[in-house]
């Protein structure tokens, strides 16, 4: 089970969201890389913009996305990834288990999750499988967006 740590460095969102692998869902954003850290840990950094609304709205969206992340994460994460999870408005009025299932629909869509096939093969919503996912990145393009 890979031990959750706090993402609090703007570096290491503007270096996340710089490779590109996310996956977008009604209730949040999940964006992805492969961590930096040499310790088999999960960093999981969270951010909601002043267009979701006031302080009070945006944080209690935060609170509910690290609920779901403590839920989810431990359990269906391969440990070695950094994740930025972007709360949305439509986070506010979601149940809890709809929110549960945007986050663990978008790990195993990244080809992240532990019950992901061989080399992160993840089948799309028509049955093919999708060729860009976080694990099918090569070694260079890994090391290229770690050093940006």
């Amino acid at each position: 089970m890979p031990v959750l740590v706090r993402l609090k460095q703007r570096a290491d969102f503007i270096r996340i969201a710089r490779v590109q692998c996310k996956q977008v869902m009604p209730g949040l954003i999940l964006q992805a890389a492969p961590t930096i850290a040499l310790q088999p840990i999960v960093r999981v950094g969270f951010t909601v913009s002043r267009k979701v609304g006031n302080a009070v709205k945006r944080n209690r969206i935060r609170r509910r996305l690290r609920a779901v992340a403590a839920a989810v994460l431990p359990n269906e994460l391969q440990a070695g990834y950094d994740l930025v999870l972007i709360g949305r408005a439509e986070a506010l009025g979601r149940l809890y288990g709809d929110l549960f299932a945007d986050l663990q629909t978008a790990v195993r869509r990244l080809g992240i999750s532990r019950h992901t096939g061989v080399n992160g093969a993840v089948l799309n919503k028509k049955g093919a499988r999708r060729e860009k996912t976080l694990l099918s990145l090569t070694a260079a393009q890994r090391s290229e967006d770690a050093l940006v």
